[in-house]
């Protein structure tokens, strides 16, 4: 498999040079900014349109950027 596609194979490899609380700090990193995404997503779908700042559909595509889009939604998007 790793023959098919060397990132993934160099993405594997770096991770496993990693130390353990590297390995943990990276891990937990990832489920807090996905957890905090999907919030915002779930929290935008059943908030009224008049109780978010600005367009819906512009905090929904604003959580794609890592880290500033769920931390910019619950901070001001929110009325």
């Amino acid at each position: 498999m790793s023959s098919r596609n060397p990132s993934l194979a160099k993405l594997r490899t770096d991770f496993t040079a990693m130390s353990t609380p590297a390995r943990i700090s990276l891990i937990v990193g990832v489920v807090v900014e996905v957890s905090a995404k999907i919030a915002a997503w779930v929290d935008l779908s059943r908030r009224p349109a008049e109780k978010v700042r600005g367009p819906k559909w512009a905090w929904a595509l604003a959580q794609l950027i890592n880290g500033l889009g769920p931390a910019a939604y619950w901070s001001l998007g929110r009325k």
